[in-house]
C-alpha cells in the first residue's frame, strides 16, 4: 500500500516507525527526522530491531526498493506501507530533513 510524502510526514510524532532502506552513502542527502536506517540488502536478517504491533513506512530514493521492503515487511507479520516518490518527492515537497 502506497502513502504519500504528506500522509507520512503527519505520522511522524506518532506510533509509525519510518524505516530508511537506502545505503549509508544516500544518507549524506538527508533522512527524515525519527527514521530508523535499515539498508534494504540487511533487512532480513535485522527484522527483530522493528516492532510488529506497529505500523511501518518504509522509504528509499525514489519509492522502488522501499516498495520491495514494504513487501517483505509484509510477508514477515508487519503492517507497511511505502511511500511514493521516496525521498526525491520528500524534498521536492519542502518536508524536513535532518
Amino acid at each position: 500500500m502506497d502513502i504519500t510524502p504528506q500522509q507520512t510526514a503527519e505520522k511522524l510524532d506518532g506510533d509509525t516507525q519510518i524505516l530508511d532502506v537506502r545505503e549509508a552513502a544516500e544518507l549524506a542527502d538527508g533522512m527524515i527526522p525519527g527514521a530508523r536506517h535499515i539498508p534494504l540488502g540487511d533487512l532480513g536478517a535485522r527484522l527483530d530491531e522493528l516492532d510488529r504491533s506497529r505500523p511501518v513506512i518504509a522509504v528509499c530514493r525514489s519509492g522502488r526498493r522501499s516498495a520491495a521492503a514494504a513487501d517483505q515487511l509484509t510477508a514477515a507479520g508487519y503492517s507497511a506501507q511505502t511511500m511514493v516518490g521516496g525521498m526525491l518527492a520528500w524534498q521536492s515537497a519542502g518536508l524536513p530533513t535532518t
